[in-house]
């Protein structure tokens, strides 16, 4: 298996017209799941390259699996009781993948496991390499202080002669943080996305699947101390350079320096942050903004001491978090 990156993205097809291909995905909406050989075909034969084809399935995966986040967060509660036993864990693995296929067959629900593996298998009918990846995965609501048992799954694809990732859970819609109801809400911004932009929130098993240089890849540590970043930042970034960490300690009177590589130019107007120190919530724009080819950099000095979260918008859209105490 031969690998070939060089910083493998979404750009490299930028000439490439997926409209035909969303079109055909979302014509076949409700088909069964009965038979994927044929569904395969019937994605990808009126397709003549193998970007277009992997984009068919892919978007019809995400249009038509819902995510059973209740199940997720069950096997994660079952797997951290039964982690210092591998007999058992081994044996709850078994079991729970064959409940997990089953309803993904019969209801089109699943985990990000049963979405990986429907990506891959569908792929490779259309003689298309595709991969599970195993690996940690990192949300606003992951706690950090359990993660020691790989908790998310999702894809590598090869195009035209280079291994791309995908993560077709987080692009299909996001359960509700209450009362964990899926909704379908499509997010381009993982498919084929930046490996360096997904190493932020993706922390692969094997470092094959880092698709990066060794020297870019993060350590456990440095992936646990990075900041939360969110599906807009998908749709916003092309890359998250600083800060590095999620939380920070300075003294008054003291800036904390922001920058990204955007894929649209936008208005320093659009750029906001957003503050809860515990005892109230409020929106301000940083104390300094620059945009200068698609780069933003600002700067947000703290006066106050005190702890802040700290959550920076784009246009309304919630892109990553951070937390500051400021303390003399």
């Amino acid at each position: 298996m031969s690998f070939t990156f060089l910083n493998a993205q979404i750009r490299d097809f930028k000439t490439f017209n997926f409209k035909k291909a969303d079109s055909i995905a979302l014509a076949l909406k409700g088909e069964s799941l009965t038979n994927l050989p044929e569904l395969s075909y019937k994605l990808t034969h009126e397709l003549h390259t193998d970007v277009e084809r992997f984009r068919a399935i892919y978007r019809w995966v995400c249009a038509n699996i819902s995510n059973d986040y209740t199940l997720y967060l069950k096997n994660n509660r079952k797997r951290q009781r039964l982690k210092d036993d591998s007999i058992k864990l081994a044996a709850w693995n078994t079991k729970f993948r064959t409940k997990l296929f089953k309803r993904l067959l019969n209801k089109k629900r699943t985990i990000c496991t049963g979405y990986a593996y429907l990506v891959k298998t569908l792929a490779n009918f259309a003689n298309i390499e595709c991969e599970i990846v195993q690996g940690f995965g990192r949300v606003s609501t992951t706690d950090i202080e359990t993660l020691d048992l790989p908790n998310h799954s999702w894809n590598a694809v090869k195009l035209s002669g280079k291994w791309y990732l995908c993560d077709p859970t987080w692009a299909s819609g996001i359960p509700n943080p209450t009362t964990n109801k899926f909704s379908f809400n499509y997010n381009d911004g993982f498919f084929l996305a930046n490996p360096k932009l997904f190493a932020i929130n993706h922390f692969p098993v094997e470092k094959r699947w880092w698709l990066l240089d060794d020297n870019q890849a993060p350590s456990f540590e440095e992936f646990l101390r990075s900041p939360v970043l969110y599906g807009n930042a998908y749709k916003h970034l092309n890359l998250h350079k600083t800060p590095l960490m999620m939380h920070h300690t300075i003294k008054p009177f003291q800036k904390i320096a922001f920058k990204y590589h955007l894929k649209n130019t936008v208005s320093t107007t659009s750029v906001t942050l957003g503050f809860d120190n515990g005892f109230g919530t409020w929106k301000d724009q940083p104390t300094s903004i620059s945009i200068n080819d698609k780069f933003l950099d600002f700067e947000h000095q703290f006066n106050q001491t005190g702890f802040y979260d700290v959550h920076f918008y784009l246009n309304d859209d919630l892109i990553s978090t951070y937390t500051v105490e400021v303390k003399k």
